[in-house]
């Protein structure tokens, strides 16, 4: 049980140990011990956790001692929670290790590794359709949230010389995008002045953006508008195609040339493998930029993005800088200016080790396992909020991902209305917590803005999620479900998964109360985040 959060735990530790001249005894004694190789606990005991210690321990010390309390995080292979990618092959790794020294900034000094990157552009470009004329752009970022920064930045930047051009106020831009979006959007929104200008969605349109709706917030300042393809609430796809079509009837009717960026985090590693035939990509003019995790889909461990423009001239100038001093002239259009070379060449590597065929045996394995945990699911205590398991009119229910609503292998899902009527002492968020005693990180969530009482449970069934830990899943969900029913029950579940408060955590996070009251000023948010 862990301790009261009205009782120091700091004081309670130090009161608790061994005297000083007890301790002294205990330290001279275990040096002069022979029956061990090396002093584990010892090397590393009274070691300060906020401040640098005056004199270092031995390297082995050190990491036994980081080795020992990593321990204590999650499982990532169960980590249903998150899109990040958690393992690839020996030789990946091996790879990883023999390149985690290269800083691939240094491009003349490692031109190897500038090659490889140079090559994941193209055939990332080739892969979302990019047209044969013109000169496709792109670079390596830290992630996507880097990644939408720049093509934020671009689209803001062209949207300013116009104006400018025009003899137009320029200081006024917005960008329009779903209330789904993940935080990196309006981080871009609001680390940019850019007015974020959020359309609510709704259950009818499974909680994303209707494109219908997002025409109503467009004027002459929109910069552009971030259609996201896999959205993290449900996974569900917005309609890229639709809206580039809505755009071309605006610019008909007002003039107006709106562009589109494709928010590709998960999906862009994901719809072109298992559904080849939707239109979403360079294919459809108005796209000018996409972006999308290396780390999530792509199949790399974290640390890699990738953001894509369909020629150059949609990359401003001003987003680009000529450098002199690393031995050669190069050019960098990115916002960090290190980074790892070892993440780029891991995606190589998957580009290389799987190919196409493998990518789209994956992408379908992951769509295969996401319809058997929705379908089980459904036939029992809960209605899914994501589609991928629904048959399409005129399709057989086959392994075909086409033959599906086209989507991320996520699950989505709820209480049923008829559960909750039946058991209406039961929190949904319980599931959540007792799943985690079982080892299973499994999130539960609010909707987006339209949404907000619509509580979520969700899986992002990755390549790590077997057929075999998927039904290990739903046995373990159906269980836990179920142990819920009685009052009694209930009750122990209860005072069982109360959140456990870490004093440790609270120490690098910011105090509410420092910020003073910005409830009147605060920019409106209505995803994940919230104004501090």
């Amino acid at each position: 049980m862990s301790l009261s959060r009205h009782i120091d735990a700091e004081e309670v530790i130090q009161k608790s140990k061994d005297a000083p001249h007890t301790q002294a005894y205990r330290q001279t004694h275990e040096r002069r011990s022979v029956h061990q190789s090396w002093s584990r606990d010892e090397d590393a005991q009274g070691v300060p956790k906020y401040s640098m210690p005056e004199v270092g321990i031995p390297s082995k010390a050190a990491y036994q001692l980081l080795h020992d309390e990593t321990q204590l995080d999650g499982n990532p292979l169960l980590n249903l929670a998150s899109f990040v990618h958690t393992w690839m092959p020996e030789e990946a790794n091996k790879l990883i290790m023999e390149n985690i020294n290269k800083n691939q900034v240094d491009m003349d000094e490692y031109p190897a590794a500038t090659i490889i990157h140079n090559r994941c552009i193209s055939m990332i470009a080739s892969l979302w359709k990019a047209p044969s004329v013109g000169k496709v752009i792109g670079t390596s970022t830290a992630g996507s949230s880097e990644a939408i920064m720049l093509g934020g930045l671009a689209m803001k930047k062209r949207w300013q010389e116009a104006r400018k051009a025009a003899g137009k106020d320029h200081y006024q831009p917005n960008i329009v995008f779903g209330s789904n979006a993940q935080v990196a959007l309006e981080k871009f929104a609001r680390y940019f002045d850019v007015e974020c200008r959020l359309v609510p969605v709704k259950a009818s349109n499974n909680y994303v953006m209707d494109p219908k709706d997002a025409i109503q917030f467009i004027d002459e300042n929109t910069i552009g508008v971030m259609v996201i393809l896999g959205s993290t609430y449900t996974g569900h796809f917005e309609n890229v195609a639709e809206m580039s079509d809505l755009l071309d009837e605006l610019q008909e009717k007002t003039g107006l040339d709106i562009p589109i960026h494709v928010d590709g985090a998960s999906g862009a590693f994901v719809a072109p493998f298992a559904f080849p035939s939707l239109k979403w990509g360079f294919d459809i003019p108005r796209v000018v930029s996409i972006n999308t995790s290396g780390h999530k889909f792509g199949l790399v461990y974290a640390g890699i993005g990738w953001v894509l423009w369909r020629d150059e001239s949609f990359l401003n100038k001003d987003l680009v800088f000529e450098l002199h001093y690393l031995g050669n002239v190069e050019y960098s259009f990115t916002l960090n200016f290190s980074k790892p070379a070892s993440p780029i060449i891991a995606q190589m590597f998957n580009f290389l080790n799987l190919g196409f065929e493998g990518y789209r045996k994956i992408a379908i394995k992951d769509l295969r396992n996401a319809r058997l945990l929705s379908r089980a699911l459904e036939n029992t205590y809960f209605k899914i909020l994501s589609n991928i398991h629904r048959v399409l009119p005129g399709r057989d229910e086959d392994d075909d991902p086409e033959s599906y609503e086209p989507g991320l292998p996520v699950v989505s899902f709820k209480l049923s209305d008829d559960f909750k009527e039946k058991y209406p002492h039961v929190q949904q968020v319980w599931i959540q917590s007792m799943l985690r005693t079982k080892g299973w990180i499994v999130p539960n969530y609010n909707g987006p803005e339209g949404e907000k009482d619509t509580e979520m449970l969700r899986v992002v069934v990755r390549e790590t999620l077997s057929e075999d830990l998927t039904e290990r899943l739903i046995a373990d969900i159906i269980d836990t479900t179920e142990s819920m029913m009685s009052e009694s029950g209930s009750q122990i579940l209860l005072a069982s998964s109360q959140a456990s408060h870490q004093a440790d955590r609270e120490h690098g996070r910011p105090d509410k109360t420092n910020f003073g009251d910005t409830a009147d000023d605060a920019q409106k948010q209505a995803g994940f985040s919230r104004q501090c």
